[in-house]
């Protein structure tokens, strides 16, 4: 059981990186926010993963509030931008 968690893990890793060589690559902000959000949400469900595999409920309130949290202050951030460029 804790093999397959741990290759679940290593996917979540691979897939993770995705998004982070895309924002490298773009040169949108918008698309960049994107990719941010995406890397937090996938960090936030690892840390989940991680809280289950160590039985450890701490954590996994910590992965909570990245998820929920993370992202509406990235959304604030977009709208503070769209503001910036209609003026």
């Amino acid at each position: 059981m804790n093999g397959a968690m741990n290759g679940v893990l290593l996917v979540m890793i691979g897939i993770l990186l995705i998004p982070i060589y895309e924002s490298a690559q773009e040169e949108n902000v918008w698309q960049r926010m994107l990719a941010f959000a995406s890397i937090a949400t996938k960090t936030s469900l690892m840390i989940l993963v991680i809280s289950v595999l160590r039985d450890d409920w701490m954590i996994g309130l910590v992965g909570v509030l990245i998820l929920s949290l993370g992202n509406a202050s990235l959304m604030l951030l977009a709208h503070i931008l769209r503001r910036v460029n209609q003026s």
